[in-house]
């Protein structure tokens, strides 16, 4: 499969002026028709050294990469906002007035076939066990919700947005011993997710951006991407998925490791993730055996095309085997 660097126009703009690169204010969206509503961080644009010389040989070389201002959730998205788009009679309970025509015909999941919390808790506490597909889906019925397009991080977007101006392992330094202070994860979990915001946040108000529930990014899982990119600045750049298996999440969860944590750690999907799925083929939708698998939204500074925002949220999904 060939390597495609894209440079997100107009998702990403190529060029951006000055002031353009500056912090954009943080806000609430409401959802539209509801009384739910979920809170984002502006993040400014600049440069970062991406990757890790300590780490993993797929997060080498490490590389200077460029990334346009957006914003980005300030918490992993949860339960409270994720099943009113699961279930309709659910949104409807939540709505003022009638469903809206345009959002009642967003396609919405299967029914999971097995309670999909895992017993962890639902209020305040992170979706997860949704796949890739699902998570865009979600994005598009916020989108009929809201008229914004949200819209899931580039792998790129997403460290940077993690490390917060840091050179370091992790964003408060490199002592793993402090991770407890930011994360629920192996050490401090007790094997579970926990309601989200209960640890510190990071520089640029992100919390959760460790452990807890990884998070899904939009790119394809290659370990020699960075090198397709290393002897230039890579200006936003993406790896567009081509295929279903893998696809990268970031941030580690409730039950990895530090090391599994850090800010560079890259994590591949994988079809075992599905294995117990008895539907043939399987779900697009469910991840039955990921408990720990989750997301973080963003939003783009400028908004880009209609015919852009159709064909992110309109890609039709693959089959699984």
């Amino acid at each position: 499969m060939s390597i495609k660097l894209l440079l997100l126009l107009p998702l990403a703009c190529a060029v951006v002026s000055v002031a353009a690169q500056e912090k954009p204010k943080a806000y609430k969206q409401e959802i539209t028709g509801t009384k739910l509503s979920f809170e984002m961080q502006g993040i400014p644009g600049g440069e970062f050294v991406m990757g890790s010389k300590k780490g993993k040989p797929d997060e080498q070389p490490v590389h200077t990469v460029k990334v346009d201002p957006f914003w980005m959730g300030t918490y992993e998205v949860i339960w409270d906002i994720y099943e009113p788009f699961l279930y309709k009679d659910l949104e409807a309970s939540h709505n003022v007035g009638t469903v809206p025509a345009n959002v009642d015909a967003v396609t919405r999941p299967t029914k999971p076939y097995l309670d999909m919390t895992f017993g962890m808790g639902k209020e305040g506490q992170p979706a997860l066990a949704m796949t890739h597909y699902n998570a865009i889906q979600f994005c598009k019925w916020l989108y009929a919700r809201t008229g914004e397009f949200y819209r899931l991080p580039t792998e790129a977007e997403w460290e940077y947005a993690c490390r917060a101006g840091s050179t370091t392992e992790f964003s408060f330094g490199n002592d793993e011993k402090k991770l407890g202070e930011y994360a629920w994860y192996d050490a401090n979990s007790d094997g579970k997710t926990h309601k989200v915001g209960e640890k510190k946040p990071n520089a640029w108000g992100l919390y959760d951006m460790y452990g807890n529930v990884s998070e899904w990014t939009y790119d394809q899982y290659l370990p020699e991407f960075y090198a397709s990119v290393k002897d230039a600045k890579a200006s936003n750049p993406v790896a567009t998925p081509e295929k279903l298996y893998p696809i990268v999440v970031r941030g580690g969860a409730y039950n990895d490791t530090a090391t599994d944590s850090r800010s560079a750690a890259r994590l591949p999907s994988d079809p075992a993730w599905k294995q117990l799925d008895p539907q043939i083929p399987k779900s697009n939708w469910w991840f039955p055996e990921a408990p720990f698998v989750g997301l973080r939204l963003v939003r783009s500074l400028q908004k880009p095309t209609q015919e852009y925002i159709d064909a992110y949220y309109n890609k039709a999904p693959i089959k699984d085997f």
